[in-house]
């Protein structure tokens, strides 16, 4: 601990990870970093992070502990794999997994990580983007001990404009899940309305400000129909990752006998375009389908 800041780990420095370690380290704490790209480290350490040999380094030095990764396989390699956190846990440690992954599995892996080590674990995916994840606006949606939540809560304000508790471990990825289903169909229905806006000779860039306010305005349309729009689709999310959280949400929809006929149909359009090889493009790009033009 270094003038009452806890010492912080973190591990999986990737789109969303890096901005939000970087942010840690300016904010002053000591932060100690491992990743499976070491490359990827470099701008981090440049500013003072402290580089770790291992998962399992990170964990020993760190009082919280914060990792986001690609999925749930990866989350069970990092944390119980050789050398991985579990290896370097122990009691009064808090892990505070900020990947989007299955419920059931966080429930799993949490249970077991507080069995085995004594380590307790917040699951707090995260929604907001790259610039949620760069001007500390994210809203993160976490499960765990309302305790640990607390313990945690002033860092995470660091990362996040919205932090909140949904009930137990699971909860919190249950809740991402929900937040996925928005955001997948809204940006099906998104990218039909800006084909129908061009086809129609309106001029498809000025719809997010004719309607701002209305009942149809939303963050979605301000941040996402100027890029489908101009064709501009920049990366600030990815499509193979929508498409995973998609699945799982249809995986639970059929555990829970609900049906998601709309959801089912944004997940077949997110499929399409991984299959015709825009699996790494930014999530709005789903609107290439609509345009007028070969993908």
């Amino acid at each position: 601990m270094t003038d009452d800041k806890p010492s912080l780990g973190y591990i999986g420095v990737g789109l969303m990870g890096a901005p939000m370690a970087k942010r840690l380290v300016e904010a002053g704490y000591p932060v100690h970093i491992w990743g499976r790209s070491p490359a990827k480290l470099d701008p981090l350490l440049a500013i003072g992070a402290h580089k770790a040999e291992t998962a399992a380094h990170v964990a020993r030095e760190a009082e919280i502990l914060f990792t986001c990764l690609s999925d749930t396989a990866a989350v069970e390699t990092v944390v119980f794999g050789p050398d991985g956190i579990a290896a370097g846990a122990g009691p009064g440690k808090i892990l505070v997994d900020m990947s989007s992954m299955r419920p059931d599995a966080a429930r799993e892996f949490s249970a077991r990580l507080r069995e085995e080590t004594g380590m307790a674990w917040i699951d707090a995916p995260v929604s907001g983007g790259v610039v949620g994840s760069e001007t500390g606006a994210l809203t993160v949606m976490a499960g765990g001990n309302e305790a640990d939540f607390k313990r945690v809560e002033p860092v995470v304000g660091h990362l996040a404009r919205r932090f909140t508790l949904m009930g137990p471990n699971g909860a919190g990825q249950a809740t991402k899940l929900i937040n996925q289903v928005l955001v997948g169909t809204v940006v099906a229905v998104l990218s039909e309305a800006a084909s129908l806006a061009n086809r129609a000779g309106i001029d498809a860039g000025r719809i997010p400000e004719a309607l701002a306010g209305g009942r149809a305005d939303s963050l979605p349309l301000q941040q996402f129909f100027p890029k489908m729009a101009k064709g501009d689709f920049f990366i600030e999310s990815h499509i193979k990752t929508m498409l995973k959280d998609l699945d799982t949400v249809l995986a639970l929809a059929r555990e829970t006998s609900t049906a998601m006929p709309m959801t089912a149909m944004a997940t077949e359009l997110h499929r399409l375009m991984a299959q015709r090889g825009h699996a790494e493009e930014d999530g709005s790009a789903v609107a290439r389908l609509y345009r007028d033009e070969p993908i």
